[in-house]
């Protein structure tokens, strides 16, 4: 996985995560230079509507990108208690 994004509210808001350096570099070329640290924090936030231009211009660049939600998170990747 390159990208991966979830949602994180009713509003379907996703939590834009870089997953890879392919996918960091190609937020990169997507995202001003003020933004990349952001980027590399994971702490970007898109709309919905903003986060389906983005998976349809990833995908069409050969990016593996993904969308779970936040409860669907927990599964993929439990947490340690």
């Amino acid at each position: 996985m390159d990208i991966c994004l979830i949602n994180i509210d009713n509003n379907l808001n996703k939590s834009l995560q870089p997953k890879s350096a392919i996918g960091m570099m190609w937020l990169q070329t997507h995202f001003e230079n003020n933004q990349w640290e952001a980027l590399s924090n994971s702490t970007v936030i898109i709309s919905d509507e903003n986060s389906k231009f983005l998976m349809e211009d990833a995908t069409n660049a050969g990016l593996n990108i993904k969308c779970f939600s936040d409860i669907s998170m927990l599964d993929v990747f439990p947490k340690n208690n």
